[in-house]
């Protein structure tokens, strides 16, 4: 062959590549939907819906999309107007965590097929969810950017907009009140009462989302959910922060029959409220002295912290009275089982190398919960949303470093609370959460009724399971009930007009 041919061949070669490659390149949708018909039986009636999955741009100050957003909305479709129809709008947390756990394990019309208990079981699949709040309100279940298919837009010039925009506290509150306010208009939800619900870091989300949408949208919420809440920027840290772990440490240790007999013979509900009051009254008191705790009154609170925690009068003199969780988990089953326990739910039990250490090589519930997710998301999405794609379902994506600085969402939501009186939250929360504690919840509730007139717009509900509570079958029952509830409480005084 000579140079000449040799060298057309190579830059065909190459030519070709090119245009194989760029025809390979994995697209992010930029505004597309897909809508399907589908029916559930829901408290034993049959509603019909329709499920609408796509994504819809985040936009910037130029009107220039910089991000698109994968969601899916249901709307219930056998109604003729949807002006008093409630829309639950939804989001999970991490951040950097999909929507996907709330979405097909909660409140969503088909959940994961799991065990009575929440366990995964084989094969993975979806089934129906006779328990899903479709009835009473159409939910939209949204990823922010860079969870599930959602990601950033370059510009005409190929250049991604700035993480900062996305990734931080604040930055993500105010461009997804922009995007609920499009999906709003878009949709025709202007005059539906509205609710945001969000999971774990999604509370922090919502709760300043309150204030925003109320703000910068000039929206107004009916109500707000906190499933398994952050501290939402309120601070406890020291004593408060160390003696409100133990009401988790007894709920842990009563689960797996490690407190003593005066305890464990009773019920959950019977035992949990000593060891808040204990923490309350003695325990915060007695390590804010710290050092000066005199010796006869250090060795009461000590014997005190065993009998409510299950684990050893010498592991926690060991530790100088602040026992980190990460050695609870590691700590509670290692003397005669040899397990850890799970920190999103301690009922779970992991297997590490070695009994030794000061925590678990990892977590063992996010490991069994990953098993049944993420085949069913996949599988559900394509197959029975129809909605097709190349690009990676990141069940949690990379959206680090996140800003967390001047992280004033309780604040904003007490705000919002008091500048609107219909406005109600409910928090929800598992007694078995070792990374967002229940009685942490309890103290988020505190903090928000702070005047002492929010009260009747609070209410607190538990449940015998861990941070994601709706995965055991009787509690996905009751929260799901739950929030119907709230729904009716909150919209009660509306007729009566937004006034104190």
């Amino acid at each position: 062959m000579n140079f000449t041919l040799r060298h057309f061949c190579i830059h065909l070669s190459i030519l070709c590549s090119i245009a194989f490659a760029h025809s390979q390149q994995v697209s992010v949708p930029l505004d597309t939907l897909i809508n399907t018909s589908h029916t559930v039986q829901i408290k034993g009636k049959s509603i019909p819906y329709t499920a609408t999955t796509g994504f819809q741009p985040v936009w910037n100050d130029q009107g220039n999309p910089i991000a698109s957003l994968f969601y899916t909305y249901y709307k219930r479709s056998d109604l003729k107007n949807d002006e008093n129809r409630p829309l639950l709008i939804s989001f999970n947390g991490g951040p950097g965590s999909a929507s996907v756990w709330m979405h097909i394990a909660y409140t969503g019309p088909r959940i994961l097929k799991i065990d009575s208990e929440g366990f995964p079981i084989q094969p993975y699949g979806i089934k129906d969810n006779p328990n899903s709040v479709l009835d009473v309100a159409d939910i939209v279940f949204v990823n922010p950017v860079n969870t599930g298919y959602s990601r950033m837009i370059p510009d005409k010039d190929g250049k991604m907009p700035e993480k900062k925009v996305f990734f931080g506290v604040n930055a993500d509150i105010e461009y997804l009140s922009e995007w609920v306010n499009t999906f709003v208009t878009r949709n025709n939800r202007w005059r539906s009462p509205k609710y945001l619900i969000g999971e774990s870091y999604g509370t922090t989300r919502v709760s300043g989302l309150a204030l925003a949408l109320q703000q910068k949208q000039w929206m107004y919420l009916n109500g707000v959910i906190l499933v398994s809440p952050t501290e939402i920027g309120f601070e406890f840290d020291g004593p408060i922060e160390v003696a409100n772990r133990l009401p988790y440490y007894t709920a842990a240790a009563w689960y797996h029959k490690k407190l003593p007999p005066a305890l464990q013979q009773k019920d959950l509900l019977e035992v949990l409220p000593k060891a808040e009051q204990y923490t309350i009254h003695t325990l915060i008191p007695a390590l804010v002295k710290g050092g000066t705790l005199a010796e006869k009154d250090r060795k009461l609170i000590i014997a005190s912290m065993a009998y409510y925690s299950g684990i050893s009068k010498t592991v926690i003199d060991q530790h100088n009275l602040e026992v980190p969780k990460a050695f609870f988990w590691k700590e509670l089953l290692r003397s005669d089982q040899g397990y850890t326990v799970g920190r999103l739910d301690s009922r779970y039990k992991g297997m590490d190398v070695k009994e030794a250490g000061e925590r678990p090589d990892y977590n063992s519930e996010l490991t069994a919960w990953l098993h049944a997710f993420t085949p069913a998301i996949n599988y559900y999405i394509g197959e029975e949303l129809k909605f097709k794609t190349d690009l990676k379902y990141n069940m949690f994506g990379p959206v680090h470093p996140w800003d967390r600085s001047n992280n004033n969402s309780g604040e904003a939501l007490r705000s919002a609370m008091t500048m609107n009186p219909n406005l109600h939250t409910m928090i929800q929360s598992g007694y078995f959460d070792g990374a967002t504690t229940y009685f942490n919840a309890k103290y988020v509730m505190w903090q928000l009724n702070a005047n002492r007139k929010l009260g009747e717009r609070l209410d607190f509900k538990g449940y015998r399971s861990g941070h994601m509570m709706y995965l055991r079958n009787e509690d996905l029952i009751q929260a799901n009930q739950d929030i119907r509830d709230f729904i009716v409480k909150s919209s009660k005084k509306i007729q009566s007009g937004s006034k104190y």
